[in-house]
């Protein structure tokens, strides 16, 4: 299908909730332009307009590391209020609105829809003690054949195996809980569900026989929905408070972050074997290529890959690796100590440092927790048996070299693993900023690099919505169409040396 705009009319306008690990806002996106012609979308665009910001992260809470979910509800109500206000005051009406998070956190809701408790963050280390149980039960060849869920002792599977009592309770993954409490309907949107541990990759569906094997309740998780569906309209008590019309539907996107960056890739060419890598860069780095049917190996599973649902029913073929996180840690320790150089006179600095420095596994769990990250980066450099200067622009400098280095050897084993390749790499989200980044990482890769968009997450949050609204049609060849001519990127070939 093609996608088609109607010439001079405005598509519509669309709320995206987009929460990170860190940070979250609520985005207004506009969809307008002329039409183009099959396959094509000439001139359609989408605008972003960020109409409230706020920060997020983990609060010692009930004994472990937690969200403080009431506070995130509450600025998701004035994000969007706030956004009703600008619509108003611009004669629009939002037609929609959409949520994406994080992935595998949970909250426990009973049956008349008390939330239980503020929901455990994966950085709390609860879950690590009960991998071996889970195992016991479930060989870990046998979950990876069914899930094709790369092993991280924090997925959802391993979270729930700490539980006591989860008789009448459901399981709301974060997004998913944000809808219900929008909108009082109980779904699980696919994406996210394929990062629990609990979903079949081939199938596309719960695999209930692993709930059987771990005595967990049947109906733990409501019934599955895809992006594009709609979860239902507005209550009365959040419509009245958010001053958003009751018939504003929510509607279900790629609600795992990555699943709606990863629609918003501006590739120009896919084939069912992909023909680009991307790296979602932000406070992890996800690394992988887009495929049409999962790859579930034991060479695959050796490599510690996931097989995570996208937009569309595509594959995304990734494998975690550590992510900006590590660096504005260091920055969190360094600020704490006094510290004043901002992020662009570190990055300059670390620029002019000679190359072949020290590296670390930045996707070590060594890495996951908050507290005095320069030390443990530092630790881990002799630990390997090499130095790092105590100065700031070389622990910078170590830091993205090591990133830039897991990005190479993660792309050269999708390649590898699923057997495409890659002449192309995108780097989307926060990370596509950074310049020093970007550039070492087409040095590590030997591939161009373009980088871009910075909001790619809202931009596929929102074209998703707009599709289902019918304001845009077509597959996601014609949605990246509208981010190529939406957003500017950069380039950076790996001829450059740093």
């Amino acid at each position: 299908m093609s996608t088609v705009l109607p010439s001079d009319v405005d598509g519509g306008l669309f709320a995206a909730v987009d929460i990170g690990a860190s940070s979250g806002r609520v985005i207004l996106g506009r969809v307008a332009g002329t039409a183009g012609v099959a396959g094509t979308a000439v001139g359609g665009r989408v605008e972003l307009e960020t109409v409230h910001r706020f920060p997020n992260g983990v609060k010692e809470l009930g004994g472990g590391l937690r969200w403080d979910f009431e506070a995130l509800f509450n600025e998701v109500f004035t994000g969007l209020a706030a956004a009703q206000r600008t619509a108003q005051a611009s004669g629009e009406v939002i037609a929609s609105v959409g949520i994406d998070t994080w992935a595998v956190d949970y909250g426990l809701v009973n049956e008349p829809g008390d939330l239980l408790g503020p929901p455990f963050s994966y950085r709390d280390d609860r879950s690590r003690d009960a991998v071996a149980g889970v195992h016991q039960k479930l060989d870990p060849s046998r979950l990876y054949a069914t899930t094709g869920l790369q092993f991280l002792p924090f997925n959802t599977i391993y979270q729930l195996a700490t539980e006591t009592d989860l008789g009448g309770l459901q399981a709301l993954l974060i997004p998913d809980l944000i809808g219900f409490l929008l909108t009082g309907q109980r779904r699980t949107e696919a994406t996210n569900a394929s990062t629990t541990g609990l979903f079949d990759a081939v199938a596309g569906e719960w695999a209930t026989e692993l709930f059987d094997s771990l005595g967990l309740p049947a109906g733990l998780f409501p019934p599955l929905i895809q992006p594009g569906e709609i979860l239902g309209t507005l209550t009365k008590d959040i419509a009245a408070r958010t001053g958003l019309p009751i018939t504003t539907k929510v509607v279900a996107v790629g609600s795992h972050d990555t699943a709606s960056a990863v629609a918003a890739v501006p590739a120009q060419v896919r084939s069912t074997q992909g023909s680009f890598a991307y790296v979602s860069s932000g406070t992890w780095s996800l690394v992988g290529v887009e495929l049409s049917h999962p790859v579930l190996t034991e060479a695959s599973r050796a490599a510690n890959f996931t097989n995570e649902r996208g937009v569309d029913g595509t594959i995304r073929y990734l494998r975690n690796v550590g992510g900006l996180w590590l660096l504005s840690e260091c920055q969190r320790t360094w600020a704490a100590q006094g510290s004043t150089t901002t992020l662009e006179e570190l990055l300059e600095a670390a620029a002019q440092l000679p190359a072949g420095g020290p590296l670390v596994d930045a996707d070590d769990a060594l890495f996951i927790a908050p507290d005095n990250m320069p030390q443990r980066i530092r630790a881990a450099v002799r630990t390997a048996g090499g130095e790092l200067p105590e100065s700031h622009p070389h622990i910078v400098r170590c830091i993205l070299d090591s990133l830039a280095a897991g990005y190479a050897r993660t792309i050269l084993d999708a390649e590898r693993l699923a057997d495409v390749r890659v002449g192309v790499v995108h780097i989307v989200g926060g990370g596509s900023q950074n310049a020093l980044l970007c550039q070492l990482t087409a040095q590590a890769t030997g591939k161009r690099v373009i980088a871009g968009p910075v909001e790619a997450t809202a931009l596929g949050n929102v074209l998703v919505q707009a599709r289902a609204a019918g304001a845009l049609s077509g597959g996601l060849s014609q949605l990246r169409a509208i981010v190529q001519n939406s957003e500017t990127t950069a380039e950076y070939m790996p001829s450059v040396t740093v």
